[in-house]
């Protein structure tokens, strides 16, 4: 009679596989675990929602009370009025309105511009690169500051014909001074975009010979797909860094632009502003300089923490070591 073999072992069971996670996912995780950053975004959005939603509930921020005039804060106006017996509570909300938009919004066209020219340049190399660089560095080489006093006046008179055609043919009055703060836009994007340019370039001249992007262009794969969905990804870090540092030197140079008399145009008004009507006034009424300007401090720290947390949080070299 035959033997019988003995029966093979049982095969263990496979351990089962860990999900995966995206790289946004582990970014999103990194960030939660920095404190300062998770304060810094949380305060900047309640700063946010209170810009916005604020003047609805509060009092108009045109309201004159020429008989009250300058009272310290009370519980009537919880920060005052100033000479005009405006509230600076209501000043304050509609101020950061505008300030936040234009450090947005310019800080946005500087962006799409600097980094669409840096990574051009750097990916292109040779002579391309360097006639393009040359014209940043005589940009770089004109004083900023005049060159968007210039704009600002010369562009003067078609803001003005903006605003009339908004008012006259759309009739929506309540837009004035919008052809202004499109000039604004147009002038501080003009000259902030120099910086971003140059270290996106810098970023992309070491990253276009990696291992990557060897393998995009074996593939055949366009320049503009290669620059827009394979560097540019990779640069996530620097540019959020350089958008939230932008952003409060963005506010800076309306505020100066503001001292100058070519900002933002009466009776809107702005945290440069307000910061600019407390200067003139603070021996007198402390409160229309300190409440302000302690705004504005918030909303730079609140920038500056979350702009580091995003950077460690986006920066993958950092978070494998």
């Amino acid at each position: 009679m035959p033997s019988l073999s003995p029966l093979p072992a049982a095969t263990p069971a496979p351990e089962p596989l860990e999900p995966g996670s995206s790289p946004w996912h582990d970014a999103w995780v990194r960030l939660r675990q920095n404190r300062l950053a998770v304060a810094g975004g949380l305060l900047l959005l309640v700063l946010t929602l209170l810009c916005v939603g604020g003047p609805w509930f509060s009092q108009t921020y045109q309201a004159q009370n020429l008989d009250l005039g300058a009272t310290a804060p009370s519980g009537a106006h919880w920060l005052g009025t100033d000479t005009l017996g405006r509230d600076l509570f209501a000043r304050l909300l509609y101020g950061g309105r505008i300030s936040l938009m234009v450090g947005l919004v310019a800080t946005g066209v500087a962006l799409t511009i600097g980094v669409s020219y840096g990574a051009v340049a750097g990916f292109l190399g040779g002579k391309t690169d360097t006639v393009m660089m040359r014209l940043v560095d005589i940009l770089y080489a004109l004083p900023f500051t005049i060159f968007v006093i210039l704009l600002m006046v010369f562009m003067k008179g078609p803001s003005e014909h903006l605003d009339t055609w908004l008012r006259d043919t759309v009739h929506l009055s309540g837009l004035q001074g919008f052809g202004n703060m499109l000039l604004l836009f147009a002038a501080i994007g003009a000259v902030e975009w120099l910086t971003m340019a140059r270290i996106v370039r810098g970023q992309v001249l070491s990253l276009k010979r990696m291992e990557f992007i060897e393998a995009a262009r074996a593939l055949g794969f366009s320049r503009r797909r290669i620059i827009f969905r394979h560097l540019l990804p990779n640069l996530l870090g620097p540019i959020i860094v350089y958008a939230t540092l932008t952003v409060p030197a963005v506010m800076l140079l309306e505020a100066f632009l503001s001292f100058l008399g070519l900002g933002v145009q009466p009776p809107m008004s702005s945290w440069g502003a307000l910061i600019k009507d407390g200067a003139e006034k603070m021996e007198e009424f402390w409160w229309l300089l300190v409440f302000p300007g302690g705004v504005f401090s918030l909303t730079l720290f609140s920038l500056n923490f979350l702009g580091d947390g995003l950077r460690d949080a986006l920066d993958v070299r950092a978070a494998q070591d």
